[in-house]
Parts: structure tokens; C-alpha cells; sequence
């Protein structure tokens, strides 16, 4: 009963809040206008992960009765990052300070046990990090959250992203039957679902930092969560949400190689992303954000089928696939990526 109610009540109480949150952010100048970055027209509220982010919590701090102080510091850790990108949302922290708290909830969570301390080879024996189990917990953290911090640039495209990433998470939980992982996947599954119907194009409501940060933490955090039976959702560690993101990561990876190159601050915005590039050759919001979704749920089922095949074989499937969605995409994009 327990996992049905967490995808149920974080379903409806985000459904229910996002109203209430449109005009809270009205009332409060939490407003995303439009811009020179901007592809949106219109004046929108932002901060809607406050909609999914209270119920995400509460649900967290229930699940303290079923798996103990584990759930506590994750939901100390998900509000912790929820009101970091709140106040970005409302002061526009520089890049710098916000990368600075980041860091600092990072090292929380990895006081807290939320730590990699085993990268498993899918060609050989796994390798015990020890002293560089910080660092590599750091720049997971690190990686996720401001990939999805990047890719939230297009209606919808975030919270579809991170709601298929939730289900293939779900997915990997019930193979392994690591119940932990099914609890936390079906929370950010109701969440996502219900602000996906406001938040995809037109949008009504944009999840702004305060939602993108805290998807990419708990997905950061449920690959890496706990330990013995609980400790990660596949014995690949980390390499089936890396996978999944493959959208998001590519694309911050361009924008970091591109914004090096132009000796620029890597955290600096602009609007080159992948979502921009295919939005000026005239494809619609809607239909890009589709088009990620597809390429998303490919690779995500990739990533689930390390577990029932061949992990060598599908190494090299992934490494193939790879390499042709990184030429067609410096093709197309060359000039403008990383000029």
C-alpha cells in the first residue's frame, strides 16, 4: 500500500498545488519574463517545482518509517537544495555562489552515506575508489543536477525527461527488487506526471531552478542511495542513469566544451543549447520536447537492458549509438556549438 500511495498522493497534491502556485508566484514577483535567452513570450510564473518539490519531501520524511534515517537525510537534503534554487529563482544567485552551495549540500549528503564507492567495469573487476570516493560523489551530484538545471529551457522538456528517467528507475527497482528504489522512482513519477500537464507546451507554469535542481538531485540520489541490498539500483553503479540521461549530459557537455573555447564562464547562460539550435531551424517546442523524450526512452531502455543481457554486448551497442548522436549532432550544429 505504501507505494501506491506515494504515486497517488504526489500525483494529486502536485495537481492541486500548481494552481495555488501560479498565483503565489504572481503575488511574490517570482516571474520568468521574456528575454533575449528566453524562447517564451509571454510573462510565466516560476518556481513550479515548489508544486512537486513539498509533496517529494513529505513523502521522503514518511518513508523514514520504512527505511530509517536514510529517508531523513534525503529529505533534509532535497529541501536543502529546493530552497537554493527557490531563492535563485527570486534573486538570481551568480553562478559562482550557487555552484558553492552545491557543493556544500553534496558534501552533506555524502556525510550521510549518499556516497560512490564502487564503479563496477561491465569488461572486468570492479574498482574500489576509497580516498576518490568524495571527489567522484561530488561531480556526480555535480553533473546531474546542473544538466537538468541546463536542459530546462523548453516547455515540458525537463519534467518529461526526468519522468521517463523515473520509469526506467521504477523499472530497474522491480528487477532488482530493491524496494527502496521503487518507493523513491514512484514519487518523482506522480510529481512529474501531474506538473507535466501544466508545465508542457504552452506552458502555464515554469519549474524554474527550484524544480530543476531538486529533480536532478533525487536522481543523483537514488543511483547512489544507501548500502548493502539498498546500495545503488543496478550493480553497474551508476552507469544506467547516466544512460538515461544521455540528452541532458550531451547537451552540458557541448555547452561546457563550447563556453572553454570562447573563455567564457562554463555556468554562464546563453542560448545555444541543443533545444535552441533545433528551435531556430523551426521546430516546434512541442515536437523537440517529443523528440527528446524518444531519445531519452531509447537510451533509458539501453540502460534497463544491462540487466536482463550481455553487458559487454550492450557496451558496445551504447558506445556506437553513441558516437552517431554526437557526429550528427556536431554536424548539424557545428558553427553554432562550438565556435
Amino acid at each position: 500500500m505504501i507505494y501506491f500511495f506515494a504515486i497517488i498522493f504526489s500525483f494529486l497534491v502536485t495537481y492541486l498545488l500548481v494552481p495555488l502556485n501560479i498565483k503565489l508566484s504572481k503575488k511574490f514577483g517570482i516571474i520568468d519574463n521574456p528575454n533575449e535567452r528566453a524562447i517564451h513570450k509571454t510573462a510565466l510564473p516560476l518556481a513550479g517545482g515548489l508544486s512537486f518539490g513539498i509533496p517529494i519531501i513529505i513523502l521522503q520524511l514518511i518513508g523514514y518509517f520504512f527505511w530509517g534515517e536514510l529517508m531523513l537525510f534525503l529529505a533534509i537534503g532535497s529541501f536543502m537544495i529546493l530552497m537554493l534554487g527557490l531563492l535563485d529563482d527570486k534573486a538570481a544567485f551568480t553562478a559562482n555562489h550557487k555552484l558553492l552551495f552545491q557543493v556544500l549540500i553534496v558534501t552533506f549528503m555524502f556525510c550521510c552515506d549518499f556516497r560512490i564507492e564502487l564503479l563496477t567495469n561491465p569488461f572486468g573487476d570492479s574498482l574500489e575508489l576509497s580516498f576518490f570516493s568524495y571527489p567522484a560523489t561530488l561531480l556526480w551530484f555535480l553533473v546531474v543536477v546542473n544538466a537538468f538545471n541546463l536542459i530546462d529551457g523548453l516547455d515540458g522538456l525537463a519534467t518529461g525527461i526526468a519522468l521517463i528517467a523515473a520509469l526506467i528507475l521504477f523499472a530497474v527497482g522491480l528487477i532488482k527488487q530493491n524496494y527502496l528504489i521503487i518507493y523513491l522512482s514512484l514519487i518523482l513519477i506522480g510529481a512529474n506526471a501531474a506538473f507535466l500537464r501544466y508545465n508542457f507546451f504552452p506552458a502555464k507554469i515554469f519549474m524554474g531552478d527550484t524544480g530543476s535542481l531538486l529533480l536532478g538531485f533525487n536522481i543523483a540520489a537514488i543511483s547512489i542511495a544507501g548500502d548493502g541490498e539498498f546500495k545503488g539500483v543496478t550493480s553497474m553503479t551508476i552507469l544506467v542513469p547516466i544512460i538515461i540521461l544521455t540528452v541532458p549530459l550531451m547537451d552540458m557537455t557541448l555547452a561546457v566544451l563550447r563556453r572553454v573555447k570562447r573563455k567564457k564562464n562554463i555556468f554562464q547562460a546563453d542560448k545555444e543549447h541543443i533545444h535552441h539550435k533545433l528551435y531556430d531551424l523551426g521546430i516546434s517546442q512541442k515536437n523537440i520536447a517529443l523528440i527528446s523524450y524518444f531519445i531519452t526512452f531509447l537510451f533509458g531502455l539501453i540502460g534497463f537492458g544491462f540487466l536482463l543481457s550481455s553487458k559487454k554486448l550492450l557496451m558496445i551497442v551504447l558506445v556506437i549509438l553513441l558516437v552517431i548522436l554526437l557526429i550528427i549532432t556536431y554536424k548539424i550544429f557545428k558553427k553554432e556549438l562550438i565556435k
